[in-house]
């Protein structure tokens, strides 16, 4: 497929993922339209109608993002139909499996050896790796304060005090993940790179620590 012939098809492969979503959600096209302009950015019914029926064969990126998020889908489904659709042309005379070409735009795709510390794939994964850290300090943080409020409120000696104990396991738990964050971040900020904001959880993670 050519280059001019695989463009309205690709436009025409997204315009019929946006209707399905549309519908999924229970929205009319004017509804649709509405919802656009109340997140700011005006979507005329006719360009939704045309999009949907194909009299209109390609589609402006901010009109894309707006209407993936009124019809609260990841705009990488659109692109790309997972489960759905078993491979799609993801480039003129290229067609690989949806997965793959979900991968390639996400930045997934697998690697033999970790990327570059400084290429944009590196980049990619240590912010994904900073999220993981992120969830993983929030959850024993949680569990550590959940163990905590249980130990406070028994009225069972014997069990206020294995509840204690086991607080002060998580505690420690929850104590390392958050050092271990800070520690990731200050390595972000080293590299140049800003961390994203942290939940208000974990805002003390940032904050100057005494030992230091």
């Amino acid at each position: 497929m050519t280059n001019r012939e695989w463009s309205p098809t690709f436009t025409a492969r997204v315009a019929e993922q946006m209707r399905r979503a549309r519908k999924a959600a229970g929205l009319t096209v004017t509804e649709s339209a509405e919802a656009c302009a109340a997140l700011g950015l005006a979507v005329p019914k006719t360009t939704i109608t045309n999009l949907e029926t194909g009299r209109r064969s390609s589609i402006d990126l901010a009109e894309f993002l707006v209407l993936a998020e009124v019809y609260k889908v990841p705009p990488v489904n659109l692109l790309f139909p997972l489960g759905l659709e078993a491979s799609v042309e993801v480039l003129p005379d290229r067609e690989v499996s949806t997965w793959d070409a979900v991968a390639w735009f996400t930045g997934e795709t697998r690697l033999e050896r970790p990327a570059p510390e400084d290429s944009a794939r590196g980049v990619l994964d240590t912010f994904r790796a900073h999220s993981d850290a992120v969830a993983t300090a929030l959850a024993s943080t949680r569990l550590a304060k959940e163990r905590r409020r249980k130990a406070s409120t028994t009225l069972d000696s014997g069990r206020r005090e294995a509840l204690l104990e086991a607080a002060g396991a998580y505690e420690q738990l929850a104590f390392d993940d958050c050092r271990e964050l800070r520690e990731f971040r200050l390595t972000m900020q080293q590299r140049g790179l800003a961390p994203p904001a942290l939940p208000n959880e974990l805002s003390f993670v940032d904050e100057p620590d005494p030992e230091d």
